[in-house]
């Protein structure tokens, strides 16, 4: 390679690095919102607090929420059939704040990568703007939660659409870091099971969410059998109708007892499967190296903090504050199992 060839490369791989920069700063700070939003919308939602505005994006006609007695007195003239809670309006609206510079945030991002990628095909483009369009329906349904007054079909949508802008921002950031993964030797089947496990976790936060929108999380209040007895008489198929009508209010829930008993039970038989299927990548996991055994350090972890925390619901009837870290640490668990595929599939395989 000539001096002139040199000179050039070392100019486009200083480019890439200044441009890579400020988007990996960005992206990593959104990843930092994002868990702030789970966690508020975990909180609002836990709190009964969804239905705190009955308008959108507003609260009451408001741009915050009324505060003083003469904007109460309007807000419930104008809105009749909901009369204000000041411990329900503040959360709701202070969780669209952040949900709403967390889109600002993410548009920054794809346009910062759209006119980098012009100039380097390196950097991430269709990632970006997948999550520009992602954060659009994000505030679709979380407009449709409230004219839909906690539809659960709506609410569950809402959560896994926040779970996924949290992992593609995420990968996003893994994407731009430029970290260097070291060679390891790994059983075949490896990345597979880390790809099951990923999943795994995927449909236990799909479960978890359509038990919380539903005001399951009680429906057994025993362990580790429900209502004395390891198989409850439950109604899965009323459980899980995604055609419920729209148009009730649905905060409280409308299921009848053996209806959310059939959705906490599976929820919890899928707490048992995904918590196997993780020690299982554990094990392979440990085996494959320093990195592995760190890897595996981490996932153990987390997974054991989180099955803590949802045996804590139960013995202790669905306190807030663990309900609400339950939601956080279940997001965490998640990005750990997408740091992970993304390590495995950037190994050598030795």
């Amino acid at each position: 390679m000539s001096k002139a060839q040199t000179i050039n490369a070392d100019f486009a791989v200083s480019r890439t690095h200044l441009q890579r920069r400020p988007l990996f700063f960005l992206s990593l700070f959104a990843v930092l919102l994002v868990l702030v939003v789970v966690v508020l919308g975990a909180f609002t939602r836990l709190s009964d607090a969804g239905l705190g505005c009955p308008d959108w994006p507003g609260c009451y006609g408001h741009l915050t929420w009324p505060k003083t007695t003469e904007d109460v007195a309007l807000a419930e003239a104008r809105f009749p059939e909901t009369p204000v809670e000041h411990d329900k309006t503040w959360p709701e609206m202070v969780h669209r704040y952040f949900a709403g510079t967390l889109g600002l945030v993410i548009f920054a991002i794809a346009w910062l990568s759209w006119r980098a990628h012009r100039t380097d095909r390196a950097i991430p483009l269709r990632l970006p703007l997948f999550l520009a369009g992602l954060v659009i329906l994000q505030a679709a349904f979380g407009m449709w939660t409230v004219t839909l007054k906690l539809w659960p079909q709506v609410v569950t949508a809402h959560l896994l659409g926040g779970f996924a802008t949290a992992a593609g921002l995420w990968l996003l950031v893994l994407r731009l870091s430029g970290w260097k993964f070291p060679s390891i030797k790994f059983s075949p089947g490896l990345k597979t099971l880390a790809a099951i496990g990923l999943l795994a976790v995927v449909i236990q936060i799909a479960l978890g969410g359509w038990t919380s929108a539903n005001y399951a999380a009680i429906a057994c209040p025993d362990l580790p059998t429900c209502h004395g007895v390891w198989w409850p008489p439950a109604d899965f198929l009323q459980g899980f109708n995604i055609f419920q009508h729209v148009g009730p209010n649905y905060l409280g829930g409308l299921l009848d007892n053996h209806a959310r008993t059939a959705i906490h039970f599976t929820h919890r038989l899928g707490a048992v499967t995904v918590t196997l299927i993780l020690i299982t990548l554990a094990i392979s996991l440990w085996r494959s190296g320093a990195w592995g055994r760190k890897m595996t350090v981490v996932l153990l972890a987390v997974l054991t903090l989180q099955v803590g925390l949802g045996i804590s619901n139960v013995y202790w009837v669905l306190p807030l504050p663990v309900a609400v870290a339950h939601n956080g640490v279940g997001l965490v668990l998640l990005l750990v199992l997408v740091a992970l595929n993304y390590g495995l599939r950037k190994q050598q395989h030795v």
